[in-house]
């Protein structure tokens, strides 16, 4: 994703969330590639799980608690080194 997408995403998460604040990420990742994608939280974030129903993606949602556009952002940028994953 480029500069200038992130730098709108950043200015729409600003205008609509109060920092810090409960945020929650949204994922659907190869099973392969899942636990690249758990990594990226904290063990203290709320996460669940559920594989697809053949086994071969898992959905991954994540909540937890941010302090700035900044982090949400960061988290999709590692997010986005994962081959195979989709953003919700």
């Amino acid at each position: 994703m480029n500069m200038e997408f992130f730098q709108q995403f950043k200015t729409r998460l600003n205008r609509n969330h109060s920092w810090p604040c409960n945020y929650v990420f949204k994922f659907i990742v190869p099973a392969n590639n899942s636990q690249s994608l758990l990594n990226i939280f904290e063990e203290r974030d709320s996460i669940t799980t559920k594989k697809s129903r053949n086994g071969r993606y898992i959905s991954v949602t994540a909540k937890c608690r941010v302090n700035s556009s900044d982090e949400v952002i960061a988290v999709y940028e590692a997010a986005s080194q994962i081959k195979g994953i989709l953003s919700l």
